[in-house]
């Protein structure tokens, strides 16, 4: 009734799987926006999608992946002795792949949340969505797995304690 309460940042590794969920959502709404622009113009409704797109990938997404690239690749790398290394690599570069794609998406999504008439180039917006959801499905099924193996209690709570800081949060304190 109440819906699922999201995990905190004790949790970082739930943390990062539930900001999964959340660019996937994103990336749907981007997919229908596509479709309705066409259909509809920018209306109410796209105005408001496309703020919604915009302070999700200006915000949150940037977020992640600073605790994806400065905190939990890190750790990867050390605490797997360097095997982790190539994974990282790639995984970072499918980042700036996407902070590329997000600087091109990013001025017609601003337009269309004014309430301009533009088009909404569909072959970037379906790369950048294809390679979030690429991305996504990597780190839930490999990446986020294993760190679950190999990072110790100290190396989660370094990590949780570096997401709460970067958002302005208080980490949780045990009772």
């Amino acid at each position: 009734m109440l819906g699922k309460i999201a995990p905190g940042f004790d949790q970082p590794l739930d943390v990062l799987l539930a900001c999964h969920g959340r660019f996937e959502k994103q990336c749907a709404t981007l997919e229908k926006l596509l479709v309705h622009l066409r259909d509809h113009g920018s209306d109410a409704e796209a105005q408001q999608a496309a703020r919604n797109i915009l302070n999700y990938f200006d915000t949150a997404a940037v977020h992640h992946h600073d605790d994806e690239e400065r905190n939990l690749f890190p750790l990867l790398e050390r605490a797997g002795q360097g095997e982790w290394c190539e994974v990282v690599e790639l995984l970072t570069g499918e980042h700036d792949d996407l902070a590329q794609l997000w600087r091109i998406l990013r001025p017609p999504l601003q337009a269309i949340s004014q309430g301009e008439t533009v088009v909404l180039n569909a072959n970037h917006t379906e790369r950048f969505i294809a390679l979030n959801r690429s991305h996504i499905a990597f780190e839930n099924a490999r990446v986020l797995p294993l760190a679950r193996q190999i990072l110790s209690a100290a190396d989660l709570q370094s990590l949780g304690r570096a997401m709460a800081a970067r958002r302005g949060v208080n980490y949780p304190t045990s009772a």
